[in-house]
């Protein structure tokens, strides 16, 4: 007789590992908070006159931990987390920072040490909290028409939030930015195996010779031509992300809408920089 020794996962093995999931996720929230609302804060700025409060050390660890809440309570709520673990978390973000800011204002810690001494102790405290709630078990919830059409459309999104800026001070980049949009392309494709077929490995080569061949004569050229040249690289390149959104071949069709607006955006932009220029 044959026997089968089947082997249990341990639960405390199993609750490590959500606990570890979970603060990751935390973690991601917090820095996907603060590369999205950044833009906000320095446009807000901008506008109100205001950028030089926003420069100060104190405000600045404030506005962090601001962004880092926004961020993470957002994905606590689609995670289906309670409000009292939501509040503690949020919590964890400012307490440290409110702990060091009485200091920093007597002279008695410097910036870095408020900036670097509150991510320290933010850590300890976003586990603490987790190990409070590391017991409940939230269900995701349901979602509104609304809000899971704005969720298919993550990359438009994205895209336009990290463009923001743009519109308030539209600027001509360098033509040697033109390169990264080919690049990227072939990086993927590359990463998702995608040159079996070798017409679409000689497709995004060509891509490359293209954007190349412009990027140098933007260079080369004359200066008068150099903005325009840099608007028709990006504005082209949206085109170049429509075709590959509509194949879904080479990137991710999310990479292609992202890549589309914010190339459209850019492009758009640098011609308004050329026309106020």
């Amino acid at each position: 007789m044959t026997e089968t020794t089947v082997r249990v996962p341990k639960q405390r093995d199993r609750g490590g590992r959500r606990l570890a999931r979970h603060l990751a996720e935390m973690v991601v929230a917090m820095v996907v908070g603060m590369l999205l609302l950044d833009p906000l804060w320095r446009v807000a700025g901008t506008l109100l006159d205001g950028a030089d409060t926003l420069a100060r050390p104190d405000v600045g660890a404030l506005v962090m931990a601001t962004d880092m809440s926004l961020g993470m309570a957002a994905w606590m709520w689609h995670r289906g987390h309670g409000r009292a673990a939501t509040a503690q978390m949020v919590a964890a973000m400012y307490v440290p920072y409110l702990l060091l800011l009485p200091p920093w204002w007597a002279g008695l810690v410097g910036d870095n040490a408020l900036m670097l001494g509150g991510h320290l102790l933010m850590l300890p405290a976003m586990v603490l909290v987790a190990l409070c709630h590391r017991h409940a078990h939230p269900a995701p919830r349901p979602r509104h028409p609304l809000v899971a059409a704005v969720v298919r459309r993550w990359p438009t999104g994205l895209a336009l939030l990290m463009a923001v800026d743009l519109w308030i001070e539209p600027t001509v980049l360098s033509p040697w930015t033109l390169l990264v949009l080919p690049a990227g392309y072939l990086l993927i494709g590359s990463w998702r195996r995608q040159w079996r077929d070798r017409r679409l490995l000689a497709v995004q080569l060509a891509g490359l010779a293209a954007w190349a061949g412009l990027a140098v004569a933007a260079v080369v050229g004359p200066d008068d031509l150099t903005g325009a040249l840099v608007a028709a690289g990006w504005l082209g390149h949206a085109g170049w992300d429509l075709a590959h959104h509509r194949t879904g071949r080479v990137v991710p069709r999310g990479y292609a809408e992202w890549c589309g607006v914010l190339d459209a955006v850019v492009g758009v932009n640098v011609a308004l920089a050329l026309l106020l220029g």
